[in-house]
Formats: C-alpha cells, structure tokens, sequence
C-alpha cells in the first residue's frame, strides 16, 4: 500500500499543512511519498525528504506549476497516481486541498472523502458533519482514496527522515487559466491557521477602527495571531483571510480569546476545538459561553484593556 500526499509550500520551503497531512498518511500506514510540484522548488523538495516516515520524493519542476493552478496540478496528478498505483492520495484541507482535490476524484472517479479527523482503518474514516455538530465514520470501497484532511485534528510529523528525491515528468500546460494577480496580507504576527494563541473579535467592537485600537494591542502582549467571526468580516472590520468558522478558517491553537462574539454554529465549527477558549462578552446567554473554559460578562470595552494593562 503506497499513499502520496500533495505538498503544500512556496517554492522554497513547506508549509505548515503538509507535515499535519504526512502525519495523517502514517496513521493510515503504508509506503509515504510526497509530491512536489512548483517552480524552483528544490527547497521545498528537500524539507519534504527530510520529514519523518517519508520514503520518497517526486518533484515536478516545471513553469507550468510556478502559480499552483489547479487544473494542470490535477492532471498531473492523475498521472502519477495512475503510474505509481497509489491507493491514497492525501491533501490538506486547504483552499489549495479543497481547489485541486475534487478535481483529481471526478477525473479518477472516485469519491472524495474530505475533512477528515481521525483514521479508524486504512479504508475507514471519520470526518465532522452538520458544522461539527456530529461525526460520520465513512469507508470506502474505491480502489484510490481521495481524501483532505483537516490539519488541526493530526500533531505534525517531525523531521529526521532521509527519503529519496526523484525527478519525474512534468504533465500538460492545460493553459484554462492564467494568474492576473496576487494580493497578499503581510504581517508580522503568526499565520492564522498555524498559530498557538488567536484573539479573535465579533460584530459587538462595533467598527473596523475598535477592531484595530482594542484587539491589536492584546495580540501584540501575547504574540498571538488576529481571527474574527463571519459577522465581522461580512461588516468589513477585517479582510476574509481573518474569518475564522465554517467557511473561514478551521483553527486548533493552544489559546482562543472570543472578544465580542456571540458564538453562532458557523463560527464555533472553526474554532471549538481549541484547547483553551476564553471568552469575553456583555450578553451572558450569549452561545459562546456554553463552549468556553473561561467566560467573562463584561463591556469588552473596558475589560480588554484591562487585561493588556496587566500583562
């Protein structure tokens, strides 16, 4: 049984999913390659040979792959699972995971199985249905398993492998889409989906301006990364990248601070799995109360600087 997971990286080095992905290809067991398709991507190539329980990586270097374009990565990978006979192919449940992954399964024919949480089998797994609210356990009967995985549910692998790098065959330039342009939020502070601690704010800051004057001066004392709700992003405090829930980003940190959020289902799907929640709202019936270790009835207005003024 040999498994292939799809690297996530830039190039130069992984990103933080793909070693949450390896980690999830060793509970299922078996033989672990890793593909590493991009432009100039030797750094990248040798992070992912050095990465505990990998035995082999294929790398794809070629123009074709410089913006990660979804459909000449899927058929690329189609490709190679048909000539490696791979019976797993693992991606995490990124955008990137989410954009080329259903492609590889409608092409191969297979169903996808996505967001998975834990591996009951090397067939069987489960992932969260209804916002989390309820575990399937699916198995499957595919000969080739497609699955994503949600990278917050897996520790990621550690480094102290050697595996082999090959050069394999670039696949055809479909030339469906081009890139017309990238807009990226710089910033000093951890990346949201990788980071420990997260302050995250709701509709009750009340602007964009109280999101920025009360939330960044907690983020700064403890290091920690800026989420928000749907009701915030949708009324324009802070850009999508910062949404955290169900259609946002799906977070696991060590320390969760909701300031101001009501705690709908959409939001607690992506953050309720964090190890330490804290809370902080005026409305005492607010749903967010039921999931946090900590909970604070307060004016988020004064409480907030109150607590930066005591770190």
């Amino acid at each position: 049984m040999t498994l292939l997971v799809i690297a996530e990286h830039d190039n130069a080095g992984l990103k933080a999913a793909t070693l949450n992905t390896v980690a999830a290809a060793a509970r299922i067991g078996g033989d672990i390659h890793v593909l590493v398709a991009g432009s100039a991507c030797g750094g990248a190539a040798e992070a992912a040979a050095r990465l505990a329980g990998v035995s082999r990586v294929k790398v794809a270097d070629s123009a074709a792959y410089a913006e990660q374009g979804a459909e000449n990565l899927a058929a690329l990978l189609v490709e190679v699972v048909k000539a490696g006979g791979y019976s797993h192919v693992l991606a995490p449940a990124t955008t990137g995971g989410k954009n080329v992954l259903p492609r590889v399964a409608a092409l191969l024919d297979v169903a996808q199985i996505s967001d998975i949480i834990a591996v009951e089998s090397a067939d069987t797994f489960v992932r969260p249905i209804y916002a989390g609210n309820a575990l399937a356990t699916v198995k499957s009967a595919d000969p080739v398993k497609v699955i994503t995985v949600r990278t917050t549910a897996f520790d990621a692998v550690a480094e102290g492998g050697s595996a082999q790098v090959e050069a394999i065959a670039v696949g055809p330039e479909l030339n469906q889409s081009k890139l017309v342009g990238r807009e990226l939020t710089v910033s000093a502070r951890p990346e949201l989906g990788a980071a420990k601690i997260i302050v995250s704010g709701g509709r009750g800051l009340g602007s964009g301006d109280n999101y920025k004057a009360v939330l960044e001066p907690l983020a700064d004392k403890l290091g920690a990364a800026l989420g928000a709700s749907r009701a915030a992003v949708d009324a324009g405090y802070v850009p999508n990248d910062y949404q955290v829930g169900q259609t946002g980003k799906i977070v696991a940190p060590q320390l969760y601070l909701a300031v101001g959020i009501s705690g709908a289902i959409q939001h607690l799907a992506g953050m309720k799995d964090s190890k330490v929640i804290v809370a902080i709202n005026k409305d005492p019936e607010a749903p967010i109360f039921q999931v946090a270790d900590y909970g604070l009835v307060a004016d988020l207005f004064e409480a907030v600087p109150q607590l930066v003024g005591s770190l």
